[in-house]
This record gives C-alpha cells, structure tokens and sequence, in this order.
C-alpha cells in the first residue's frame, strides 16, 4: 500500500513540475523582461510651460510642486527595449517619502541600445521640503512592445 502511494505522489510531483516548465515555454513574455540601469539622476522644478499642480489625498487637494526626474539609460542588449517601468524611491528632506507605498513612478516608451536620456514628470506636495533624493532607481522593460 505505501509503495503505491509513494509511486502515486511521486508522478503527481512530476506532472506538475512538467507542466510547469512547458508553461515557462509558451509563454512569449516569460523570459523578456530586460533591465536597464538607470543613472546620473536627477530633478529639477518643471518648466512654467508644464506649471505646477495639485495633488488629491484624501478627498480632498492640496498645492503641490512639478518637478522633472531626469537621467541616463543604459540598455546593455542591442535591441530596442519597449515599455520600461521605471522604479525608484523619492525621499524629501526629513527623509520622508514623497510617493508613499509606491516604487513604479512611470515609464519609458522606447529605449534604444546604448546610453540615451530619459525624464519623468512627478508631483510633489508643497508641504514636503527640499532637496529631494532620489535612490534606488532602475527600469525594466520588453523586447517587444507590450501596450498598444
């Protein structure tokens, strides 16, 4: 009896790691995803042409500063890479964060091989003090293009 049992869980364990490892292979993004380091990061207010803000908490809106994210991107393959999520940490300087409970701040449509430059438009709360500090930035993207 413990025999077949054993036998029996043992072709469990095996069917579903075979299924497991044929899903790996048919799915077309399982192994796409590519990252990209992001470096030289900096910000600075945004252009009176983009203006300033507000930002919503709450229900209810409050004043807020426009700032621009900008830096370099280095994509290490030579393909293009599509969609890349940018993520990152903003802290301001109390050391409190700027974008609570959330590492994604947006993305980047297309980065070519090589190094090229990127930019991100972020919103701030006015009561949040200056000089903000960006950490633990990077992106990961597809070898092809994923929204449409």
């Amino acid at each position: 009896m413990v025999p077949f049992m054993l036998k029996r869980a043992f072709t469990a364990i095996l069917v579903t790691c075979v299924f497991t490892v044929l899903s790996w292979f048919s799915s077309p993004y399982a192994f796409a995803l590519t990252q990209i380091r992001l470096f030289d990061v900096d910000y600075h207010k945004c252009p009176p042409e983009i203006g300033e803000g507000s930002v919503t908490s709450g229900g209810s809106s409050m004043a807020a500063n426009c700032f621009l994210v900008t830096g370099k991107a280095e994509n290490a393959t030579n393909k293009y890479v599509y969609d890349a999520d940018i993520f990152g940490r903003i802290y301001d300087a109390d050391n409190d964060p700027v974008m609570q409970n959330r590492t994604r701040l947006g993305s980047i449509p297309e980065v070519p091989p090589g190094i090229s430059d990127f930019s991100l438009r972020i919103t701030v709360a006015a009561n949040q003090p200056e000089p903000l500090k960006l950490k633990q930035f990077k992106a990961a993207g597809f070898g092809a293009q994923v929204r449409k």
